[in-house]
């Protein structure tokens, strides 16, 4: 069993170069030296690679074979984390790479782009595979504001498929991924007062117990599921009404940052007015518009019943504004009967299944290729990642390792 990571670097050329991406740290907006690493070890090899305008990698490995078609790889460059030194080491029961526990590894994404180096780097090495073509986008700034994907070319990208290398489990196949809308629920009464003075006024309603009225109304969590997970949800993330203004106000004034500031808020809030005003923020997400709509309307039914039970009195509105469209399952079942095949044929389980939440996948879903064909993207899983985004985060080796086999395989299938 190896234990020490330069021994076992030293036992593996996939490992090694992982472990030398790693090693530069890259957080969202700084990754120009990881890029530059990445552009030299392609050149070096003989690979057509270089930056764009914005900065993404953009690398390719022309066709062998004109009847078939290209297929395109992609990753991101950055990572959760900061500047600091990155200490791997392996860990005591030899079976992960690690940090020191200091800060994080860097696997999301590392472990896509080394994979699809290392692919590269074969595919290089072995004219005598005929394929169709490799395509190689490696992006910024995923992990904050998706701007490095968001400044792709699409129109020079020859590819129609496209493998993003940014799941978390070997043998991940997914093939959908929810929307994220933000919905804003308001509700204003329309007269205020004293809490002691006007509390009998029956015409004074108090717009923090109407909104968990609706509230209460409102569906949480799961809203629709299918065979392949949750489809659609919805999860209120916070609630702001009464008198809480003058809180914030000496908040903001005095620079307080109270590990208690929700005490402090609740503690300070003022009792002695009918509030007028309440904010409820909720978050929606589906792999279906049509049902993420579905579900709008349902809680605008909700909020235009709520006006008429209390017209004159009060007003209630829902607005939903949508931060990135869903990944809806494509009929095209290219990739998912691709992958699954690689999965068998090197021996490890091959999961379709759809995610909820986002990725670069939903951007590819809505552009298209030089050719004017909207890109069937699937998001794989090439490595077990356990604790991402955290100082205890570690990719398990045998997994990845058995992870660039199903890259390789199904590079191979699609081209069979």
């Amino acid at each position: 069993m190896v234990k020490d990571i330069e021994e076992l670097r030293q036992s593996n050329e996939l490992i090694d170069l992982f472990c030398t991406l790693v090693q530069i740290p890259s957080p969202s907006g700084e990754e120009e030296k990881v890029s530059q690493k990445i552009v030299q070890i392609l050149t070096d090899a003989g690979i057509n690679a270089k930056h764009d305008d914005f900065g993404n990698v953009i690398a390719k490995i022309p066709a062998t074979d004109s009847s078939k078609k290209p297929l395109l790889l992609s990753s991101h460059m950055d990572v959760v984390g900061d500047t600091s030194r990155v200490n791997i080491r392996v860990s005591a029961d030899g079976n992960f790479i690690e940090t020191d526990k200091k800060r994080t590894l860097g696997s999301d994404d590392k472990a896509g782009d080394s994979a699809a180096i290392y692919l590269a780097l074969y595919l290089q090495e072995h004219p005598e595979i005929k394929h169709g073509g490799l395509e190689l986008v490696f992006t910024k700034d995923e992990e904050q504001n998706m701007s490095g994907i968001h400044n792709v070319k699409f129109d020079e990208i020859e590819s129609e498929y496209v493998m993003v290398l940014d799941a978390d489990k070997l043998g991940q196949i997914q093939i959908a991924g929810a929307s994220y809308t933000n919905g804003t629920l308001l509700v204003n009464a329309f007269k205020g007062g004293h809490s002691g003075i006007d509390i009998g006024d029956k015409t004074r309603l108090n717009a923090v117990k109407l909104i968990g009225e609706l509230i209460a109304q409102i569906p949480q969590g799961e809203y629709k599921r299918d065979e392949y997970g949750t489809v659609t949800s919805i999860n209120i993330g916070s609630v702001i009404g009464g008198g809480v203004e003058p809180v914030i106000q000496k908040i903001a004034q005095k620079g307080l940052l109270e590990d208690s500031y929700i005490d402090y808020v609740a503690d300070n809030s003022l009792t002695n007015i009918i509030n007028t005003k309440a904010v409820a923020k909720y978050s929606i997400r589906s792999s279906e518009e049509a049902d993420e709509n579905k579900l709008i309307d349902e809680i605008k039914i909700i909020t235009n019943e709520f006006n008429k039970k209390y017209e004159g009195l009060a007003h209630a509105e829902f607005i939903a504004k949508t931060k990135m469209k869903a990944f809806e399952k494509s009929d095209d079942e290219t990739i998912p009967k691709v992958c699954i095949k690689a999965c068998e044929k090197i021996g490890i389980n091959g999961e379709v299944s759809s995610f909820h939440a986002g990725a670069e996948t939903h951007i590819y879903a809505h552009e298209k290729n030089k050719y004017g064909k909207v890109f069937k993207p699937c998001l794989i899983g090439l490595a077990d990642i356990y604790n991402m985004h955290s100082c205890d985060e570690m990719v398990n080796i045998e997994s990845f390792l058995k992870g660039y086999e199903f890259l390789k395989e199904a590079f191979l299938v699609f081209n069979e």
